[in-house]
């Protein structure tokens, strides 16, 4: 999406895209629990998809950017060796969904910046042979991560465990703790109400005064930019009892992200933009759950599990002739090159403008040859781009709207249908303002004429936004 900021998410089930929280947003403790976890994972799949081959060998990450590589359970990794296509998995088709994610086999992931980036930004494509699911340009497709194994590992540290301990998972049953923080819980997210549970675990009185804070700004201050570890490591010094830590914790929920292309397209295909999120807090280095599970957990070949979430209100318009103006910097430029390439499988004749923005041209220029060979073609008409660091003073999309005002203002005028993808905080707030410049500029409204233009365009589905 953005510049700004969901798999075996991506807008959190926030969302490109929705896919990892913002920077506030493994394997177990000794190898027998890893071992019967995967080894119960093969029987499950063994049920299911009776000819699919299991390996359980030890899989060593890709070197990505300098980092070593690690092994994605330590010491084994569920493999899973059948072609893509394989037949069996049309036999348990029925019935995918938020329930039962399907477990798409993915088919490439490609880094899409270019060496020097400060971004790590990759094209992923999933098969959807087999599933009978189904999607739309502007759904979302909803990825159930595991949690990082070295994540895993500070937790059971902090908490003086070794997570072997058995615990009881809401709706799953009686499982090895460490099991049940990699696969079940969301370990990260540090709020008010998994503070108040820590308080109750341990009795801790600077954490309770902390909380009975009516101003609440200490807690405040806590909480921004700490995870859970940070929580249990500071207030339960002696550690915690396996039951108290998978007390503290939700489920671990499905992140969502726009999907980046068509299914005309990319028949039995879904393909997603995502960002990896890495950033340092407190002393800690600090990774967003979903999007660093599919850039360093899976590779080609691996499933990941998946469903589709609909988004009923970000649809191309019904009319293929009407002109659409689409603005989607950073990740939020999936949907828009699903929309493009959608419009040219169904031979739609209106005509299309693209507003896109990142840091560097030579380096984060998403998806540049295919954006300039529909230039070349003419099923892309215009495309304006914003790179903020390439000169003095910072540039973004809103600033290249209104540089063209009068002709935005035109294409806005013939019908033009307006799409933005992306932050919901920043850029969006600042691209809406841009609109209503424009409106006061060149349509000689007033302020609030042009606000009340733009609630106009809302109820008529010609203002889209897929924000976060």
């Amino acid at each position: 999406m953005s510049g700004s900021s969901s798999m075996m998410r991506m807008r959190c089930i926030g969302h490109p895209s929705w896919g990892d929280p913002p920077p506030d947003e493994s394997c177990v403790g000794d190898d027998s629990v890893t071992h019967r976890s995967i080894h119960r994972f093969a029987r499950i799949v063994a049920t299911f998809l009776p000819d699919t081959e299991i390996s359980c060998q030890p899989r060593r990450q890709r070197p990505l950017s300098g980092r070593k590589p690690y092994n994605v359970y330590q010491n084994t990794n569920v493999m899973f060796n059948p072609p893509v296509t394989d037949p069996d998995v049309s036999a348990v088709a029925v019935g995918y969904g938020k329930k039962h994610p399907f477990p798409a086999p993915v088919l490439k992931e490609v880094l899409l910046n270019g060496k020097g980036s400060a971004k790590e930004t990759w094209h992923i494509e999933l098969s959807l042979e087999g599933s009978g699911m189904g999607y739309e340009v502007g759904d979302a497709l909803a990825v159930q991560p595991v949690n990082a194994p070295d994540v895993v590992e500070s937790l059971l540290r902090a908490a003086g465990l070794g997570g072997s301990e058995s615990v009881d998972v809401r709706n799953v049953g009686v499982k090895p703790l460490g099991e049940a923080l990699r696969e079940d819980f969301d370990i990260t997210g540090l709020t008010r109400n998994v503070l108040g549970k820590l308080a109750a675990a341990t009795g801790s009185e600077a954490l309770s005064a902390m909380l009975a804070d009516e101003a609440k700004e200490s807690l405040k201050a806590y909480v921004d930019g700490r995870q859970i570890v940070d929580a249990v490591r500071d207030f339960a010094p002696d550690g915690l009892a396996a039951d108290a830590l998978a007390g503290l914790f939700r489920k671990l929920p499905p992140r969502l992200y726009s999907i980046a292309s068509s299914p005309l397209a990319h028949p039995g295909e879904v393909h997603l933009t995502v960002g990896a999120v890495r950033y340092r807090s407190h002393g800690v280095e600090r990774k967003g759950v979903c999007s660093t599970f599919l850039a360093d957990q899976v590779g080609a070949g691996d499933r990941v599990p998946v469903f589709v979430q609909p988004n009923k209100n970000f649809r191309l318009p019904e009319d293929p002739s009407v002109p659409i103006i689409l603005v989607g910097p950073g990740t939020g430029i999936a949907p828009f090159r699903a929309f493009i390439e959608h419009r040219v499988a169904t031979g739609a004749t209106g005509k299309s403008w693209l507003f896109f923005g990142d840091q560097h041209y030579l380096h984060d220029f998403l998806y540049q040859l295919e954006w300039q060979d529909h230039l070349k073609r003419g099923t892309l008409a215009r495309l304006d781009v914003a790179f903020s660091r390439d000169q003095p003073e910072k540039l973004y999309v809103q600033h290249r709207m209104l540089e063209h005002a009068r002709e935005l203002h035109a294409w806005l005028e013939e019908g033009a249908h307006f799409y933005v993808c992306g932050d919901a905080s920043r850029m969006a707030a600042d691209v809406h303002d841009a609109l209503v410049t424009i409106l006061e500029q060149q349509g000689g409204m007033t302020r609030d004429a042009a606000e009340a233009r733009l609630d106009e365009m809302k109820h008529a589905k010609r203002y889209q936004r897929d924000v976060y």
